[in-house]
């Protein structure tokens, strides 16, 4: 059975679709590693870092984070990271993006029960 390529999201013979939002992504992401002139484990934790500025959902860090477990970045350094932008974003987006990774994962970045370890109150 030949595939549709006449519906929305369907790419043409060069490599664009009928939806405008997506070839604009597409085209802002193309090439950036490279024209980074970072290490591919350091540009993966900061791309990390900035969707924890943004406090970006759980779908967001499976690409990222999922990219950089497949390259080899330990769980320890996302941990890393989120510990350094700590200070700088808040414990509130920390949380929600180790909750994000957590869930999109499988992984317990925090303590049972979802909450940042620390003194009780």
């Amino acid at each position: 059975m030949a595939e549709d390529t006449t519906g929305p999201g369907a790419a043409d013979a060069a490599g664009t679709t009928s939806s405008p939002v997506f070839d604009t992504l597409v085209q802002m992401t193309l090439d950036v590693f490279e024209r980074s002139g970072l290490d591919p484990e350091t540009y993966l934790l900061t791309r990390v870092a900035a969707l924890v500025a943004l406090g970006a959902s759980p779908t967001s860090y499976l690409v990222n984070v999922g990219t950089a477990g497949e390259i080899g970045v330990p769980l320890e350094k996302i941990q890393g990271t989120l510990v350094a932008v700590a200070p700088v974003v808040g414990t509130a987006r920390v949380v929600s993006a180790a909750r994000g990774i957590d869930e999109a994962f499988g992984t317990a970045l925090l303590p049972e029960g979802g909450e940042e370890a620390g003194p009780a109150l």
